[in-house]
């Protein structure tokens, strides 16, 4: 099947310690090693039609469907999503296969 992403929208609660956790999520995912990339961002634009309210973006890839498993299953994940949970008003979570099209000049 070839690399997973495994992108996760948040809407951290008013009084969420947001770049303490921010701080944690990028030492976790350095921590685990089938981690192959980590990117995220806050919203720019803060639409509220079009973010429903969510204003963080968080997008991990993985090698393959069984290290994003081993990444869930993960002790250092379970007790980082416990405190993530606990900070955020709503949350989406999709994981999908790479599918890449190259964009010709």
């Amino acid at each position: 099947m070839g690399s997973i992403r495994h992108l996760v929208l948040a809407k951290f609660k008013d009084e969420a310690a947001v770049e303490e956790l921010l701080q944690g999520l990028q030492k976790l995912v350095s921590e685990i090693d089938v981690v192959k990339s980590f990117e995220w961002g806050e919203d720019v634009l803060k639409d509220e039609r079009l973010g429903q309210g969510f204003t963080h973006a968080f997008l991990l890839t993985f090698g393959s469907a069984e290290d994003l498993a081993t990444y869930i299953k993960h002790p250092s994940h379970v007790a980082f999503g416990k405190a993530f949970r606990a900070a955020i008003d709503k949350i989406l979570a999709i994981d999908f296969p790479v599918v890449t099209n190259e964009i010709s000049a």
